[in-house]
């Protein structure tokens, strides 16, 4: 058996997480290698809305959500998704969730999802600005669009919940929402406007991210299929990758594991339970409408999210629990025209670009996995981003390279240590 190839530090993943571990690592002065099955930034990194969102530091689960969502389930079209079939690990996923929906766990996850929101949005701004990074960047805000009185009266639980933590949102009326954007039809009756919030292209970020990694003396193995993990004793010695008909080995020092949705499997070779679900997505990009929005919008009542560049227009969200289905459902994609129709003037763009899936690695409570993995002494944990792997991407590449390195890290990383769901 050939030796494998040896790295100094070795990223099982090139999403937009793996790039920013790769990065930071390089700037610390360590060597990298990063495996990737298939292009670099070609998973979930490439066609979500590009939003850094401070403003999403509230978790998903929280009193009074299941209610709702078991109404809608059967609806095909409904923001969230259930796919009816025989799966314990979901089920298991989905307890989780649900027993985490009090206002005790509601604020325990705000207040630990906030530092690493807030503290990544600094970080990309002066990544994108010392490198020059041709991404689209913009810092001016997001703004939450609601045409349903009720719905905006029932949300008055976010100002407050963000307030907490010294996070700033205002309120706006119907009328301040439609002047803020024109691209509204009229009929608002209320919205949330963050303006902590920032924007980017994220498939032009990630690229440039790549880009940066290999100017900077990083390796990326695109197309590199990982089959197996070895581990001897408490150290991970090889992982055995396919890239087309060839076989190939890599060992690291040390291993970073940022594989978004796809890292329970492979933590399973290592005896570790990371209860991660692939929660699927959906976007349409177009060519840009001839009135585009100003500033990214989030349109409450349909969950669906508005982003526009000089280079394009996207409609994107939803959130679809069908395992690693590879189908791009018609129903979920019509289900973002016809939102954007009920709020925009231009709804949709000349002409369609791409359209789009990928999965979000959902975790029960909504924060990721980072820091050591117990009894793996060279293993790393960076994964389970959620909805958010682009907004905390950059943070994560620093608490990475702090970790790898033995130094103290910038935040404390009790919250997101995998030891919690053990």
């Amino acid at each position: 058996m050939a030796a494998p190839r040896a790295s100094d530090v070795l990223i099982l993943g090139g999403g937009v997480i793996g790039l920013s571990c790769a990065y930071y690592l390089l700037e610390a002065g360590r060597g990298v290698t990063v495996i990737e099955q298939g292009t670099a930034g070609c998973g979930s990194s490439h066609g979500n809305c590009g939003t850094l969102t401070p403003s999403h530091a509230t978790p998903l689960a929280m009193p009074g959500v299941i209610g709702p969502a078991l109404r809608t389930l059967l609806h095909p079209d409904a923001p969230l998704r259930i796919a009816p079939r025989f799966d314990p690990r979901l089920w298991r996923w989905l307890f989780g969730f649900a027993r985490r929906c009090n206002w005790n766990d509601f604020r325990a996850a705000t207040r630990a999802k906030a530092p690493l929101l807030l503290e990544s949005r600094k970080l990309i701004e002066a990544l994108v600005r010392k490198e020059s990074l041709d991404c689209e960047f913009e810092p001016g805000g997001t703004l939450y669009v609601f045409r349903d009185a009720a719905a905006f009266e029932e949300s008055r639980w976010l100002p407050r919940a963000l307030g907490e933590i010294g996070m700033p949102i205002d309120t706006l009326d119907g009328a301040a929402v439609d002047a803020m954007e024109p691209a509204l039809k009229p009929g608002a009756v209320g919205g949330y406007f963050n303006p902590g919030d920032a924007h980017l292209r994220p498939d032009r970020y990630v690229g440039a991210l790549a880009d940066l990694v290999r100017a900077k003396g990083g390796t990326i193995a695109e197309g590199a299929r990982i089959e197996s993990i070895e581990r001897e004793d408490a150290r991970i010695t090889r992982v055995r990758t396919s890239r087309g008909d060839s076989r190939v080995d890599f060992s690291g020092r040390d291993v970073v594991l940022a594989l978004g949705a796809w890292s329970p499997m492979l933590a399973r070779q290592l005896g570790l339970r990371l209860p991660i679900q692939p929660g699927k997505g959906y976007s349409i990009t177009y060519s840009r409408p001839a009135s585009a929005p100003r500033i990214p919008l989030v349109l409450k009542e349909r969950s669906v999210c508005v982003t526009a560049w000089s280079s394009g227009y996207r409609l994107g969200s939803t959130m679809e629990f069908a395992g690693y289905d590879t189908s791009l459902n018609r129903t979920r994609l019509d289900a973002l025209r016809r939102g954007a129709a009920e709020y925009l003037r231009d709804p949709e763009g000349p002409a369609i670009v791409e359209e789009w899936y990928g999965w979000r690695p959902m975790t029960p409570d909504d924060l990721p996995m980072l820091g050591r993995a117990p009894g793996i002494e060279n293993l790393v944990l960076a994964t389970g981003h959620g909805m958010l792997g682009v907004s905390m991407s950059a943070i994560t590449g620093v608490l990475v390279s702090e970790v790898v390195g033995g130094k103290p890290p910038s935040l404390d990383l009790a919250p997101y240590a995998v030891a919690r769901f053990q």
